[in-house]
């Protein structure tokens, strides 16, 4: 009887450290009092979004989900009809004294085609459309700026739409971090798309530096 009790015991105590544990890395992440902001990107399939952001510092969270059609509360089935309107997008909550949002669009760009309209590498229709929904007026100047500074490295021009941000819905569980929970899945589809193979071609080595 004695051990079991002292077991029940451990087993507290080890589900609290786990708790608290939790709560310091959540705090560590987005402490109290920290002033955030939100940038959205469409750039194709958002699993091959979320990763590059996730990676820098000063980004507290990406969220894969949907923005820019006419329908409320689109599940994933309605969208990649293209009948929505919506596109696929990445959402990022991020500390703008810890990153910039110029940073985030020098993340954004290497990151995508901008030379295809209404398709990003295998995926084609509206809903895979490229596109910069800015936010407030800084961050749209600064949109605005980057896609003219980037035209001059192309012949053709660059399509990728820069317009304002609407509501924003979360996509469904499964496809968030997709690519960490299903990590052989994801490196397949990145694969078998040419995603990387024309990133490659567009960017050269600024493709190696900003993306996953």
């Amino acid at each position: 009887m004695t051990s079991v009790t002292s077991l029940q015991s451990l087993l507290r105590i080890a589900a609290l450290f786990l708790l608290i544990a939790g709560v310091v890395h959540a705090a560590d992440k987005n402490p109290a009092g920290t002033q955030t902001a939100k940038a959205t990107f469409a750039g194709g399939c958002f699993w091959c979004m979320e990763p590059p952001y996730d990676e820098l510092d000063g980004v507290i969270s990406t969220i894969s989900g949907y923005t820019g059609g006419t329908k409320k509360n689109p599940t994933y089935e309605e969208v990649t009809t293209g009948s929505t309107g919506h596109a696929e997008v990445v959402q990022i909550t991020y500390d703008p004294k810890k990153v910039s949002y110029q940073k985030l669009l020098d993340v954004f760009w290497p990151n995508i085609d901008p030379l295809t309209a209404d398709a990003q590498f295998c995926d084609v229709g509206n809903q895979y459309r490229s596109a910069i929904f800015y936010h407030d007026e800084t961050q749209k100047r600064l949109a605005e700026k980057s896609k003219k500074d980037l035209q001059g490295r192309f012949q053709k021009p660059i399509v990728t739409q820069i317009v304002p941000a609407a509501e924003f819905y979360p996509a469904e569980d499964y496809h968030q971090d997709y690519y960490k929970k299903n990590p052989i899945r994801y490196k397949i589809y990145r694969y078998g798309c040419g995603r990387d193979k024309r990133l490659q071609e567009l960017w050269g080595s600024e493709k190696n530096k900003h993306s996953s």
